[in-house]
């Protein structure tokens, strides 16, 4: 496979001290859709700046479709198109003037029927006259993403796209990243909304304090650290979990009405049929049962968790 993103011994340390990033390595093939996941302040828009070009590494190599983004900057930058967090666009500009002045910055030539393609898929069409500060929020951040794809890009960064904005919006940007992907553009995307990274992407990486911490196919991650949690609603509350049951991590919840019981789902015995055994036993009755999967924002938390008791 072909990798779209290849980084190695990535570090960036500010002048103040502080370390950002500490030895990142990763790679990305092309086509991939790569979600990178982590608190605020972890490093993920640093890791984005320094491969847009817009921070520059301590230390390192990264190479964007084989092109080092130091040495051969202009090509390098010509493959990726970038979605900010933050909206920077001119205000008194139109919709359709700003798009085509970012595909001319790449020196591609003027292609009105690619821009008004691109306006439509992303609800913009109506809009193209229309000046940017006229424009909600939900639209300015259409406007970036237009800005972004206008030079047709074969690679493509989504720094928190679809926070703060409204559920049509979202399900539209999802719509156009599968569209993408089928042509074969890479996407990587940081997001707070776990969920999409669940649904939509093919790898997941975790970054912590600067670190990589995991790097995982989605699939795998939720199979191999996905846990399944049995909650029992007893017909009697307890004030206590019985001193009989120590041997299964059980919680008591709900006013004492549920006990909660998490166990491995891939495991040879998930202890469920010897706990239900137990609870007849001692008289625990209980008018419903229920299981449920982890998900992957159980797994994150688990996970930033654990390397914050490690550090």
């Amino acid at each position: 496979m072909t990798r779209a993103i290849a980084i190695e011994g990535l570090t960036k340390t500010y002048k103040s001290g502080h370390q950002a990033l500490k030895r990142v390595d990763l790679s990305i093939d092309k086509g991939e859709i790569f979600a990178l996941l982590g608190p605020n302040g972890a490093g993920k828009t640093t890791m984005i700046s320094i491969i847009c070009g817009i921070v520059t590494p301590s230390s390192g190599t990264i190479l964007a479709d084989g092109h080092d983004i130091l040495t051969d900057f202009r090509a390098a930058r010509q493959k990726i198109g970038l979605v900010p967090q933050e909206l920077t666009t001119d205000a008194f500009e139109s919709v359709w003037a700003t798009v085509t002045f970012s595909r001319g910055l790449f020196g591609k030539a003027p292609d009105p029927a690619f821009i008004e393609q691109l306006l439509r898929d992303l609800t913009l069409w109506d809009k193209k006259d229309a000046k940017l500060r006229t424009l909600s929020g939900g639209m300015k951040r259409r406007v970036m993403i237009a800005k972004a794809l206008s030079h047709e890009p074969d690679i493509l960064f989504l720094d928190e796209p679809t926070a703060g904005v409204d559920v049509e919006l979202r399900r539209d940007m999802w719509a156009l990243v599968r569209r993408l992907r089928e042509r074969g553009v890479t996407i990587i995307l940081t997001t707070h909304y776990i969920e999409e990274a669940e649904e939509m992407a093919d790898r997941v990486g975790v970054i912590l304090k600067g670190e990589l911490i995991l790097v995982e196919k989605t699939a795998t991650l939720m199979k191999k650290l996905g846990r399944k949690t049995l909650t029992l609603n007893l017909s009697e509350p307890l004030s206590a979990v019985p001193a009989e049951l120590a041997e299964w991590p059980l919680e008591l919840k709900g006013d004492g009405h549920e006990l909660e019981y998490s166990f491995d789902a891939n495991a040879d015995d998930t202890g469920v049929p010897a706990l239900l055994r137990r609870l007849e036993g001692l008289g625990v009755g209980f008018k419903d049962l229920n299981t449920r999967q982890s998900s992957l924002e159980d797994i994150f938390v688990s996970l930033v968790h654990q390397e914050g008791e490690a550090a």
